[in-house]
C-alpha cells in the first residue's frame, strides 16, 4: 500500500540508469511491440521511478494501455525540470494511497 517496493529502484537512479521522474521502463516483450511512430516517442524521455501516468489518474479508476502510452508521449514531448518537480510533489501523497495500483 505504501509503494515501498519502489525503493530498490533508487539504486538504479544512483547508478545513472534511471531518473527519479520519467516514463516507466517497460518489460522487453511490451517495448518490442511499440515500434510505430505513435508510441516510439515515449523512448525520447528518460526512464523513471515516477511519471505522468503514475499520478495523473490515481484513485480515479482504471487506466487503459492506450491512455498510459499517450501520457508517456505527452511527458516525452513536454518534460522539464519544473514539471518534474511538480510530478515529484504529486507523487508524495500517492505513496500513501489506499488502493492497489
Amino acid at each position: 500500500n505504501t509503494s515501498i517496493d519502489e525503493l530498490p529502484q533508487l539504486w538504479n537512479v544512483l547508478k545513472g540508469d534511471m531518473s527519479i521522474v520519467g516514463n516507466r521502463p517497460l518489460p522487453l516483450y511490451e517495448a518490442e511491440k511499440l515500434t510505430t511512430d505513435k508510441y516510439a516517442l515515449r523512448f525520447r524521455a528518460p526512464s523513471g521511478i515516477t511519471g505522468l501516468w503514475q499520478v495523473e489518474k490515481r484513485g480515479k479508476g482504471e487506466m487503459s494501455e492506450e491512455e498510459r502510452l499517450m501520457l508517456d508521449n505527452v511527458y516525452a514531448e513536454n518534460h522539464s525540470f519544473a514539471k518534474d518537480i511538480k510530478l515529484i510533489l504529486k507523487t508524495i501523497p500517492a505513496l500513501f494511497q489506499k488502493e492497489d495500483v
